[in-house]
């Protein structure tokens, strides 16, 4: 018997069971009362018992169908074939983030550092730091990986340089310093005994530490260098330069813990570097020419607003703009979807601002025109009181 069938004989029953006598109950509960949704909950209502067996049968048969369609649904996604998830075009794969893949920018033409050049052959976006800027093409004339190696010990001795240069002329007692302006120890600024002493220790003990390292040594058998090998083995098998597996706190791994996250941390070291570099590049060529220490009238170094209301102005700058360059313009300012929200809602903040103002403004304007009568009482007050003043100059 068909679902429609069963569920048209039960409303039929239930509406038939309203003109049946009263007499008969089945148990507790009518049987007109689980079947019909008309009847009375306080009115028990019976039914023949040819008629109560009939009804009993449906409903065993209506449960039977239901059992046989959960039956037919679990197989039919029983049958059907589950397949593999298959990531999008273009998303990384799990290789992709465990190898650094060579030839990130491999199918750019030109630099993306400088536009206006080819982008040197050797310089692909493989490698942390590389924008293509070579214009002397020193990455095609000499080992890529010493160049790269030597870029970033340089680095490293510049941030740590710029800091200790400022620092020196801000703290160090003036018997350490060259010269009646108290500048710091340099080969340009000239050194006195105490200090050349010092810096050729200083470089000594650098020195030490390049020849230990140098070579492609710095990666072997060590837990970084296993890493790095790892990471670039469809590069190159030398592994990173500048590998001294030195991370005492812990936060190579910040970006990740896998070869794109290490890469990111790298780019960051390298750009930081690059910035110092030539930062004290600059001190020492100011203090060369001027003969004044970099710390003298700078507003990086003396008590001042300029700098703080400058960092807040690029911190409120960076919460709507950002700055990109494309293949046609460089340094083209555009509005995040974030800053355009966050001007959305400045907008309706003073919309609401002048609302609630239009609110006080009678109040307002009393208290204005209050304070002018009070004024002109003190006027007409203070008028009263020189004119009666008593000139003595005029009784004698």
């Amino acid at each position: 018997m068909k679902l429609s069938t069963a569920i048209t004989f039960l409303f039929m029953a239930s509406e038939a069971s309203a003109f049946a006598p009263r007499s008969a109950t089945r148990g507790a509960t009518p049987a007109t009362a689980r079947f019909s949704s008309v009847a009375e909950p306080s009115t028990e209502k019976t039914v023949p018992a040819g008629l109560e067996k009939e009804l009993n049968s449906l409903e065993k048969e209506i449960d039977d169908m239901k059992m046989e369609q959960a039956k037919e649904v679990t197989a039919s996604f029983a049958e059907e074939k589950t397949e593999a998830f298959v990531p999008p075009a273009g998303a990384p794969s799990i290789s992709e983030w465990e190898r650094i893949e060579p030839g990130r920018y491999s199918e750019k033409d030109m630099s993306i550092a400088m536009p206006m050049l080819k982008r040197p052959t050797n310089l692909d976006g493989t490698h942390a730091g590389d924008y293509g800027f070579d214009p002397l093409g020193l990455s095609e004339q000499f080992d890529l990986y010493t160049m790269m190696e030597a870029e970033v010990r340089h680095a490293r001795l510049a941030m740590l340089a710029v800091i200790g240069w400022p620092l020196s002329e801000l703290v160090a007692p003036d018997w350490l310093l060259q010269g009646q302006n108290h500048l710091a120890p340099s080969v340009l600024n000239g050194f006195n005994p105490l200090t050349f002493v010092a810096t050729v220790a200083i470089f000594a003990g650098f020195g030490f530490a390049e020849y230990k390292t140098a070579l492609r040594l710095n990666s072997v058998g060590t837990e970084l260098g296993q890493k790095h090998r790892s990471d670039m083995q469809n590069v190159w098998k030398y592994g990173v330069p500048g590998d001294y597996n030195y991370d005492p706190l812990g936060l190579y791994n910040a970006f990740g813990d896998n070869a794109v996250g290490r890469k990111a941390m790298r780019e960051l070291e390298i750009s930081h570097g690059r910035w110092a570099m030539m930062a004290i590049t600059s001190f020492a060529a100011w203090e060369a020419l001027t003969g004044h220490p970099v710390v003298e009238n700078s507003m990086f170094f003396e008590p001042n607003l300029v700098l703080p209301l400058l960092g807040v102005a690029y911190l409120g700058f960076g919460q709507f703009f950002e700055i990109e360059n494309d293949e046609q313009y460089m340094l083209q300012i555009r509005a995040t979807s974030e800053g355009e929200m966050r001007m959305e809602r400045i907008k309706n903040g003073l919309g609401y601002l002048a609302e609630d103002s239009k609110k006080f403004a009678p109040v307002v304007e009393g208290a204005i025109e209050g304070a002018k009568g009070l004024k002109s009482k003190y006027d007409s007050w203070q008028e009263d009181y020189n004119g009666s003043k008593i000139d003595y100059s005029d009784k004698q």
